[in-house]
């Protein structure tokens, strides 16, 4: 289990962020993901490993005025 802005959630055992955002239908250029209180730069969510007992957080932008 991780917690996913605050939400529990099962995930697959060495999913890595890119993964994982595309398996929930994030667009990433509409993004900020911060992992344990980190911010992952774009450029390392293919690299970036999520495991159990990790906290995620994604803020999603959205344009407007």
């Amino acid at each position: 289990m991780i917690l996913v802005n605050g939400k529990e959630e099962k995930i697959q055992p060495g999913i890595t962020l890119a993964a994982y955002l595309s398996e929930k239908q994030y667009r990433t250029n509409r993004i900020a993901a911060e992992l344990n209180g980190q911010i992952v730069p774009k450029s390392a969510y293919e690299n970036t490993l999520i495991k159990e007992g990790d906290r995620l957080e994604i803020v999603s932008f959205v344009g407007g005025g």
